[in-house]
């Protein structure tokens, strides 16, 4: 079950019941080969890192997210609805990993958190429409639109929390024509909020991504 942020509720960690070998502490996966640099040397919480704790509302129901009180394996990303490439790539393609949780029948046991750093366009309507662009089953319940409240509350949690630069580029004078600049990562969490594996890029390896997500469940017992 995805912790909520709530009143008077209090939510409780993983339980770590296994590691895999050649493991940092509190991880399941082994490091990865393909990191290039020593986690702390990365600018994003990167293998064997805690996720930083933020609170989001999902733009497309009533809950609160705190992902400092996760109780499921995460699959963490950020994104512009609007994009006209790779966002769009990377939402298909983790649509599809959400297929598979449903197929694998760990719906519950998985969350995947899409923030937003667009809020001014991406509202509720504007993101609905995205599931069906994409492929994204909102009905499934596992899925969560991630939505700042403003343009600085998505950098402060894009930025300066997940440690992701991006820019706006207006494209013409009106209002509502731009674009980002932007990076693509896709952070695999477990549910005591450390990073297992971060995927670069839209083309996430879908087939390792499930494959990943379960082998955290099954450590963790969910």
């Amino acid at each position: 079950m995805l912790a909520i942020a709530t009143a008077g509720t209090a939510a409780l960690s993983g339980c770590l019941t296994g590691l895999l070998d050649d493991g940092a502490d509190g991880t399941v996966l082994p490091a990865p080969d393909d990191q290039g640099a020593a986690s702390e040397d990365l600018a994003y919480p990167a293998y064997g890192e805690p996720l930083p704790s933020f609170e989001l509302p999902d733009a497309t129901s009533d809950l609160v997210v705190d992902t400092g009180e996760l109780e499921t394996v995460a699959v963490v990303t950020t994104f512009f609805a609007s994009c006209p490439a790779e966002c769009g790539i990377l939402l298909g393609q983790l649509a599809g990993v959400q297929s598979a949780t449903a197929d694998l029948e760990i719906v519950e046991e998985v969350s995947f958190l899409a923030i937003t750093f667009d809020p001014e366009r991406d509202d509720a309507e504007h993101l609905e429409a995205n599931a069906d662009q994409v492929g994204v089953d909102l009905s499934l319940g596992n899925w969560h639109y991630l939505r700042p409240d403003t343009a600085e509350a998505a950098e402060a949690v894009v930025t300066g929390e997940l440690g992701l630069a991006y820019e706006r580029t207006d494209e013409s004078d009106r209002m509502d024509d731009y674009d980002f600049n932007h990076f693509v990562l896709t952070w695999l969490v477990n549910p005591d909020g450390v990073v297992e594996r971060v995927y670069r890029g839209e083309y996430v390896p879908a087939d390792d991504v499930i494959d990943d997500i379960e082998k955290v469940v099954e450590a963790f017992d969910l």
